[in-house]
């Protein structure tokens, strides 16, 4: 009898963490700890190239499996100056910018992205806290957007810069409180690192790309907003997309309107909501903590496949 891959990987982590559940948390904490789960997902990143190639895909779900709801999860109502400006317009004024390392830079509309072609997709969401959802996703693929910018040889990361601010930090580097609670988890709050957010319209460093103070940069604090990466090799699969649209309707903001990431063999956090800006870079040494995401600066995977 075959095994079905995920079942396998799952089986195995199970075990393993019936098998640690007495001390993980503990031994986690320590530096021999943070070594040994750097080795893990090294070691998961592995597994997971060695099995599939850059064209597998993951399970894809009949109609009548789609959730009734698609449950939102971190922000659900960016407090952004500039994202509710884009909001109050229905994201009419909205450009989606594609640069970094490549050959042609692109800014594009909402209606220039519908006219590229596209790809609809029912997967499964399987979100960290551990809950899932089977939605029906409509987007641009990353990979047609990447072709049409034409990527630089150096180019071997795209870092994906969000609109939602999830926490501050004072101008001097000290951390201060979210503004509105909830939006990020107590158990982090004592390790905040600037995310390197990006230039699409408010820049964490407290000035807008037009050299402006950023208007969210105020009473002495600068906005941390979510980023995430992922290497080409994800960047390139089919089912890797720009989701514009969800269950056959306009993606709502709780569920990261106007574009939202799907990576279908990662973890829910990897698919990024609100993107604004997609950067390809050489290395993502300088982006926040140098991990390749707000929660993988936080002690999340970076890979994190399933």
């Amino acid at each position: 009898m075959i095994l079905h891959r995920r079942r396998l990987l799952t089986a195995t982590a199970g075990l393993a963490g019936a098998s640690l559940l007495g001390g993980c948390d503990r031994f986690a904490g320590t530096p021999a700890g943070r070594r040994t789960l750097g080795i893990g997902e090294d070691a998961n990143l592995y597994v997971q190239r060695l099995l599939m190639s850059n064209v597998t895909t993951a399970r894809e779900f009949p109609e009548s499996m789609i959730s009734p709801w698609f449950k939102p999860n971190g922000s659900i109502d960016p407090p952004d100056s500039a994202y509710k400006a884009l909001a109050a317009k229905n994201f009419s004024d909205f450009k989606l910018k594609v640069d970094g390392l490549v050959e042609t830079p692109l800014s594009l509309s909402l209606a220039d992205l519908r006219a590229l072609p596209s790809r609809t997709q029912i997967t499964r969401h399987d979100c960290v806290e551990g809950w899932s959802c089977i939605g029906k996703w409509s987007g641009v693929p990353l990979a047609e957007l990447l072709k049409k910018a034409g990527l630089k040889p150096q180019a071997r990361y795209a870092v994906l810069h969000c609109a939602d601010t999830l926490e501050y930090a004072s101008m001097d580097g000290a951390w201060l409180k979210p503004s509105r609670p909830g939006t990020v988890r107590e158990a982090h709050a004592a390790y905040v690192q600037l995310a390197a957010a990006g230039d699409w319209g408010g820049s964490p460093s407290g000035t807008a790309s037009d050299g402006q103070a950023d208007p969210d940069a105020t009473d002495g604090r600068r906005p941390i907003r979510y980023y995430e990466s992922i290497d080409l090799f994800d960047a390139f699969n089919p089912q890797t997309i720009l989701a514009y649209d969800l269950n056959g309707k306009a993606l709502p903001v709780s569920n990261g309107a106007p574009l939202r990431l799907r990576v279908e063999r990662q973890l829910g956090y990897k698919n990024a909501k609100y993107v604004m800006r997609v950067e390809m870079v050489s290395s993502l040494t300088g982006f926040g903590d140098g991990k390749g995401g707000y929660w993988e600066d936080r002690g999340y995977e970076w890979y994190a496949g399933i």
